[in-house]
């Protein structure tokens, strides 16, 4: 049987690129979107196009029944989840320390702690029923920019990091492999119009990272070769930290 992935947020930007590279590499690929049913289909009408297996799966990976909804739906139409990839992100508003609220840091921890904790504990039956299994959180080098006016984002991030750690550890007797790969500043359709000029003169490789890249580092965590790499980060951000 072919090896199921499933990325959370795929319908654009870093996800779809990676759902892209794993179909690649031979994954069936579930392509998890929340709203963007349009950028879904086509991510999964391009994967087919080029010989690979995608389905597109709407659901909010904040949300318990949402979350257990969509590992179900997986698992009968595609298989079970043996790759998980949490991309999913929401909205990184600048936030000056005067301003900042409780809300402010719920909504970040929402994405980056809550919605990696379901996910996590939607597959973990399957995967420890099978003996193993890849868990990939797509993390942030802002943990070491830290950046003005990104208290709520960095402090979510650096939290999203520690998950990692510890269930590194606590996962690791039932073969289940947990890294997360932290990009820089990967310009996404998101970013379309910013000024790169300032950011890229700061990056020893003098070059902005794409998300081919960040797919290729989760490529390699995902495979053969990164079975015995776990409890890593892995900076995809050309030396810039």
């Amino acid at each position: 049987m072919t090896a199921v992935a499933l990325i959370t947020g795929a319908s654009r930007g870093l996800g779809a690129v990676i759902a892209r590279r794993l179909a690649a590499d031979g994954l069936a690929v579930a392509v998890n979107y929340h709203s963007d049913a349009a950028g879904a289909e086509k991510v999964v009408d391009g994967i087919r196009a080029a010989g690979g297996i995608a389905e597109a799966f709407a659901a909010d990976v904040t949300d318990e029944s949402g979350v257990g909804g969509l590992i179900t739906s997986v698992t009968d139409r595609l298989g079970p989840v043996e790759v998980l990839v949490i991309n999913a992100t929401g909205p990184q508003p600048t936030v000056a320390v005067e301003d900042l609220t409780w809300q402010a840091h719920l909504d970040q921890l929402t994405f980056f702690i809550k919605s990696p904790t379901l996910l996590v504990q939607a597959v973990l039956p399957g995967m420890k029923e099978r003996g193993g299994g890849r868990v990939i959180q797509i993390g942030s080098d802002i943990v070491d920019r830290k950046l003005t006016g990104t208290s709520a984002y960095t402090a979510a991030k650096a939290a999203q990091h520690s998950l990692t750690d510890v269930w590194a550890r606590e996962l690791g007797p039932h073969g289940i492999t947990v890294n997360v790969v932290a990009p820089g500043w990967i310009p996404v359709e998101r970013h379309a119009g910013i000024d790169e000029t300032d950011y890229r003169a700061e990056v020893p490789l003098r070059r902005m990272g794409t998300p081919e890249d960040v797919a290729g580092a989760v490529s390699y965590l995902a495979s053969e070769s990164g079975a015995f790499v776990t409890g890593q980060r892995l900076t995809v951000n050309g030396g810039h930290t």
